[in-house]
């Protein structure tokens, strides 16, 4: 009886390794590693949950940790003096945060906190910085992903540079499908939730301008909400005239 317990408690933890490794493989700052590398850092990783609307991160805070994303979603959110919340970014299932703090060891530029269920792993600044002077593939995805995201926050400037709210948008959505959309036959699905507050904190708009527009999108069939709350942008929405 006890050899087989025993032979049980030892596949659980052999599963619980296992699903830690393929874990890893799905974050796109390991997309180029390979398992048996992979299988070096997964000891050096805690996997840690967060529930729904939880705060992950606060506004200039120091974090000693970088976070991965295995499941769920987040949003980093910065507050402007009057209080009003402005969307920077949203992160998935593969993406990570809180690298920053652990490069210059300042403060957070903004908070995070779970807009779903998340599960996230977690490393130590020093166990980051081993692994970034250790394997060079990782610190090579490090700064490309780096310089992605630095072309996309210059983008978003220059969306809060239109005049326009329909051109804010527009620029909002098709920046936002490079990363999230999906092509299906009739156009292309943004696969994420967007609420008209949402889309407002991240342009700089009202969420009653926000809204009049994607009513009159709708209207005219350049776009459809779908049920599950994410935009099908149709073929015709890179030509509406604004």
């Amino acid at each position: 009886m006890y050899k087989m317990t025993n032979s049980k408690v030892i596949a659980k933890r052999t599963t619980r390794v296992d699903d830690k490794t393929n874990a890893l493989k799905k974050i796109d700052l390991f997309s180029s590693m390979t398992l048996s590398e992979l299988e070096e850092i997964r000891n050096k990783i805690i996997i840690k949950s967060f529930s729904k609307n939880q705060i992950i991160l606060r506004e200039e805070q120091t974090s000693q940790f970088m976070y991965m994303i295995l499941d769920g979603e987040v949003r980093v959110v910065q507050t402007t003096d009057e209080g009003k919340e402005i969307i920077v970014t949203v992160h998935q299932a593969g993406d990570f945060f809180g690298e920053l703090s652990l490069i210059d060891g300042k403060t957070a530029p903004a908070a995070v906190y779970a807009a779903k269920n998340c599960v996230t792993a977690i490393i130590s600044k020093e166990d980051f910085f081993s692994l970034l002077l250790n394997q060079n593939k990782v610190l090579e995805r490090l700064l490309k992903i780096l310089c992605s995201r630095l072309r996309e926050a210059m983008r978003k400037i220059q969306i809060l540079n239109f005049n326009n709210a329909s051109q804010r948008i527009k620029m909002l959505f098709l920046m936002l499908s490079e990363t999230y959309g999906e092509q299906v036959s009739d156009g292309t699905v943004l696969k994420l939730k967007l609420i008209h507050q949402n889309i407002a904190a991240m342009t700089g708009l009202s969420r009653e301008t926000v809204t009049r527009i994607l009513d009159r999108w709708q209207k005219s069939g350049e776009i459809k909400i779908l049920k599950n709350k994410y935009i099908l942008l149709k073929p015709e929405f890179e030509s509406i005239q604004l």
